[in-house]
């Protein structure tokens, strides 16, 4: 009987462990998430609803991104690329030859047209800075096609990022 107590107890172990593995893994995103597919407005949305987050202009967190870190806001820019894979994760500059800014997308949960550079975008979230691992910054910038403008020495990069919670996309 005891043993068959630790047999259950082993067996429930797994398959929670199974169950919990499952649900961290990463979105794939579908056929339908790499296509531009607009709506009736001319948008593509992804993720949550953009919301009545505060508009801040994206130039101005570049100037003082200390000052924004941490709070939930909304930002406009042009994507000027995007990564080629999954769409996971697009640049979001201010105008055409100003710095921009990494935009990924909360829990990896949605994503955007493979071909998205040159549209507007509107996309709420919250700003951090953070040091990439040179491992990371390589697997950016050989897998995806990122680009870093200051790559210290070591091949880590500090980079002022965003995380949002929902995007909306429109042609220029």
């Amino acid at each position: 009987m005891k043993n068959f107590l630790y047999l259950v107890i082993l067996l429930s172990a797994f398959s929670f462990s199974a169950f919990a593995q499952e649900k961290i893994e990463k979105a794939k995103p579908t056929d339908t998430d790499k296509a531009a597919n607009f709506d009736a407005d001319g948008k593509i949305k992804r993720g949550a609803p953009i919301s009545n987050a505060k508009k801040v202009s994206l130039a101005r967190v570049l100037k003082e991104p200390n000052k924004y870190v941490g709070k939930n806001i909304l930002v406009e820019g042009v994507i000027v690329r995007s990564c080629k894979i999954e769409g996971c994760w697009m640049e979001l500059t201010p105008s055409k030859d100003a710095q921009s800014v990494r935009v990924k997308f909360k829990d990896h949960a949605f994503f955007i047209p493979l071909d998205s550079a040159g549209m507007n975008a509107k996309a709420e979230g919250v700003f951090s800075i953070k040091t990439l691992s040179k491992k990371e910054v390589d697997h950016l910038m050989n897998e995806d096609g990122a680009k870093f403008a200051d790559i210290n020495k070591d091949g880590t990069v500090t980079e002022i990022s965003f995380e949002a919670t929902g995007v909306e996309l429109t042609k220029k």
